[in-house]
């Protein structure tokens, strides 16, 4: 199979399957049948499928087909992509710094309060960080079937948020709204606009730190991350979700209520 086509196939299973599990006919009968715990669990299984066979595909095949822009070449351009991907991964790995308790928190979906940390900035800091980490992956990327894979993740997490966005709206009404209406998708937009302030006593600096640690590790390790069909790949991107899962499925199991068994009254 033509690596360009393998990916794009591959790219449309992901993406297609994520985002039509999601979508409110789908979901709504999945978890009538099998609950919100089965809903989860056969929404990561099959993300994770699909995932791992786009990673393995595009790491057999990553140096064949024709080239892609190879912007990193340029001197004037290499170096503000690559602070972009840094950004991304930033955006990625702070975003769950506050994602308990706030407006997309699944465990508890009615839950709502005002823009906070990150938030000012992006109300979906790890959809927008993978955006900026894949786009600009993309425009870097040597060969096309590399920008491909690339541009399919930016655009999954673009059309992800806006998904997210339209069906908390019709869920929440006008609570909702105004949180859309205070913040932005776009970093800094809302800030840019003057309906947003950067409070840096909120923001989780240490996360913050940890995920600059992380962009120099991924970079230090950049020629390997594909080696073994992908396995390194596969095994932190599925492995980081399912840990995460693991983590709020635990919080989630935490805040609700214990149930006292009392002794009826004596008649």
């Amino acid at each position: 199979m033509n690596p360009l086509f393998g990916v794009v196939l591959l790219a449309l299973v992901f993406a297609g399957s994520h985002i039509g599990l999601a979508t409110h006919p789908i979901r709504s009968r999945l978890v009538a049948r099998f609950g919100e715990p089965g809903f989860r669990a056969i929404f990561s299984c099959v993300a994770a499928i699909s995932y791992s066979l786009l990673a393995v595909w595009y790491a057999d095949h990553r140096a064949g087909g024709p080239p892609g822009l190879a912007l990193g070449e340029s001197p004037v351009l290499r170096w503000p992509l690559i602070a972009l991907v840094a950004f991304g991964v930033v955006l990625i790995v702070g975003g769950f710094a506050d994602y308990t308790g706030g407006p997309y928190d699944l465990a508890r979906p009615r839950t709502s309060r005002a823009p906070r940390g990150l938030e000012r900035v992006t109300r979906h800091p790890f959809l927008m960080g993978v955006a900026l980490f894949a786009g600009a992956h993309a425009l870097l990327a040597p060969h096309r079937v590399g920008a491909l894979l690339m541009l399919s993740l930016a655009l999954l997490a673009v059309v992800g948020a806006r998904h997210q966005d339209a069906k908390l709206r019709g869920l929440r009404g006008v609570q909702f709204a105004d949180y859309l209406a205070q913040t932005s998708t776009v970093p800094f937009g809302a800030i840019l606009a003057g309906r947003q302030r950067l409070a840096w006593r909120e923001l989780p600096l240490g996360t913050l730190l940890f995920a600059l640690g992380v962009a120099a590790a991924l970079r230090a390790v950049h020629a390997e991350i594909f080696a073994h069909h992908g396995a390194w790949v596969i095994l932190g991107t599925v492995g980081s979700a399912a840990a995460i899962g693991a983590v709020s499925w635990v919080q989630d199991r935490r805040r609700r209520p214990v149930m006292i068994n009392r002794p009826a009254p004596s008649s």
